[in-house]
């Protein structure tokens, strides 16, 4: 989407836009707020600035849109197609990073109570899973400001991914 239709787009269609972001109805309608924006990057500072406020509650709301690492993803709507682009370094994973990844997954539910939360995009199966090793091993406060963080980053690659400063056609 070109920034010059999001900052046009009625409330509702931008909300629409923003929420595969980061499904956080206070920062959603936020960012919509603040339009129009000069060009992208204005709107992912500004959007960024927004998330790094993020509570634990917040974080709590966004994470009904997120899948568990390595789990198909299924849908057609906007959320499960951006999980499974950032997610697609998983679809070629060797077994035992797999294995490892679903054990590690069952074990953070199990620790934190909540879906283990990475920014999956750029990322190898064994950078996935050491990451998930490693988090394992913080205290829960450590840990839910590690996930708010990694929530950020999947919304602003999200933001970056979905809106440009290019005119429609060009990118």
């Amino acid at each position: 989407m070109h920034l010059t239709a999001f900052n046009a787009a009625s409330p509702a269609d931008a909300a629409g836009v923003v929420r595969v972001w980061a499904d956080i109805p206070g920062w959603v309608d936020a960012v919509v707020a603040g339009r129009p924006y000069a060009d992208v990057d204005a709107l992912a500072a500004y959007a960024g600035d927004l998330a790094a406020a993020w509570s634990p509650e917040d974080l709590a709301a966004a994470l009904h849109a997120h899948p568990r690492i390595g789990a198909r993803v299924s849908g057609e709507n906007a959320e499960a197609a951006a999980s499974r682009r950032e997610q697609a370094a998983m679809t070629t994973a060797a077994d035992d990073d797999v294995a490892a990844i679903a054990a590690g997954n069952a074990a953070y539910e199990e620790r934190f109570g909540r879906v283990f939360l990475i920014r999956a995009a750029g990322r190898t199966p064994g950078e996935i899973r050491a990451e998930l090793e490693r988090r394992l091993t913080n205290d829960p406060d450590a840990e839910t400001l590690e996930a708010t963080r990694q929530l950020a980053e999947i919304a602003l690659l999200r933001l970056r991914g979905s809106v440009t400063d290019a005119p429609e056609g060009t990118e």
